[in-house]
């Protein structure tokens, strides 16, 4: 059985869990043209390596982040938003 840690609650079966893609900077509503808003909702990374994604636990209503590596399907971390530093494509959080 594949675990993933919630940083709430601990190893818990992936069956508890969904994607929610991965962590990038989102234009600026104001400023944004239709070719970068374009760009943000159809174009992803999908190169192998380690992500950063958004991961919601669904019994505790949980939104986190967890470092992945993709290619090997390895979860090396996982933290709430805001909890540790991060850069998603130039943007802090």
């Amino acid at each position: 059985m594949k675990l993933i840690t919630c940083p709430i609650n601990g190893p818990r079966p992936l069956q508890e869990f969904a994607f929610g893609g991965e962590v990038r900077a989102m234009p600026d509503a104001n400023e944004a043209s239709d070719a970068a808003w374009a760009d943000y909702v159809f174009h992803r990374t999908g190169e192998p390596g380690v992500r950063r994604e958004w991961w919601y636990h669904v019994p505790s209503g949980t939104w986190f982040i967890a470092e992945r590596d993709n290619q090997s399907d390895v979860f090396l971390r996982t933290y709430l938003y805001g909890a540790h530093h991060y850069e998603a494509e130039g943007a802090e959080a």
